[in-house]
């Protein structure tokens, strides 16, 4: 059985098939924020979304995060570092990358263990 949460016309926030929680790519909701705001508020979205898909981020499998600025990158990494648990790590990808609005700083999807 698969379920859809948070259902667009175009898309769904959270696929959940056989056991995963597949998260969309979250991107946040101030575009004029700089990049420690936008992370925090996309890693609190993946936090929600994870949790309407009846888990949590102790069971992260993998996260791809887009920057469109690689020198972000540091700073990305300081507000993630205080969101993972660093004995649980989910494997991560990030790569920079233009995203849809040129005010984004960031963008992060996820799958997730159910």
């Amino acid at each position: 059985m698969t379920d859809y949460h948070k259902v667009g016309p175009l898309m769904a926030q959270v696929v959940v098939h056989n056991g995963l929680a597949y998260i969309a790519g979250q991107v946040a909701d101030d575009r004029k924020a700089g990049i420690e705001s936008q992370t925090r508020d996309v890693l609190a979205k993946i936090d929600a979304l994870l949790s309407l898909a009846g888990t949590s981020k102790s069971k992260l499998l993998a996260l791809n995060v887009f920057l469109p600025h690689i020198s972000d990158f540091e700073a990305m990494n300081g507000v993630y570092r205080e969101w993972i648990d660093p004995a649980r790590p989910p494997a991560r990808a990030c790569v920079e990358a233009r995203l849809a609005d040129p005010d984004l700083r960031i963008e992060i999807s996820a799958t997730a263990a159910v």
